[in-house]
């Protein structure tokens, strides 16, 4: 597939609802392709889902979705390579992106987010044995109005994640909880149990 185009994607979203919505769009094992001037407005879960993809390039795409919004994600990126992210506006009630087990070669440049919880690698250590992040480039990004700016995120668990070769250069924050968190008792119930680890 190469060259996928879409003008829009609207749903209404009822902020009543809590259950876990659907993903608007899903690119899984998708490779060499690209979503150009897309519009996402409300979706009822995560906006965007690459899984298993290789060599994808998002440009200049609008999401948008209430602050109060619980698990609107605006990108999800696991078990993918070669990504590109680029000259977009992402307003959500979670993470604008969030950059997952798996994800390798990823590339955020000049990204405008707010409302939402910021970029995320992860969260890490769900579950055992779980591949790493690696290589990952936040640039030229402007936060307005967030919980974070960029965050990586660990459960509390005796799992282990692993992530390598992380750069965020030239980072804007206007009015954030958290311009660079790194959270390692990630825990966003707050009734977790507290879990030592030994290394």
């Amino acid at each position: 597939m190469n060259g996928l185009n879409l003008q829009a994607f609207m749903s209404s979203w009822n902020l009543a609802c809590k259950w876990k919505g659907k993903t608007s769009l899903s690119l899984d094992f998708v490779k060499n392709s690209r979503i150009d001037n897309i519009m996402f407005i409300n979706s009822k879960g995560s906006h965007i889902k690459l899984f298993g993809c290789e060599n994808v390039n998002i440009n200049h795409i609008t999401i948008s979705a209430p602050s109060d919004s619980p698990n609107t994600d605006g990108i999800n990126i696991a078990y993918s390579r070669q990504i590109q992210v680029s000259n977009s506006k992402i307003s959500t009630g979670d993470d604008c992106i969030s950059i997952l087990p798996g994800a390798k070669d990823v590339n955020i440049t000049a990204i405008r987010c707010g409302p939402g919880h910021g970029i995320s690698i992860g969260s890490m250590g769900m579950k055992p044995n779980e591949p790493a992040v690696n290589g990952v480039s936040v640039k030229n990004c402007n936060f307005t109005n967030t919980l974070n700016g960029v965050r990586i995120k660990t459960w509390g668990t005796k799992n282990v994640g692993h992530v390598d070769n992380v750069s965020f250069e030239n980072i804007l924050v206007d009015n954030a909880s958290n311009p660079i968190i790194i959270d390692q008792n990630y825990c966003p119930s707050h009734h977790c149990p507290k879990v030592i680890r030994c290394v």
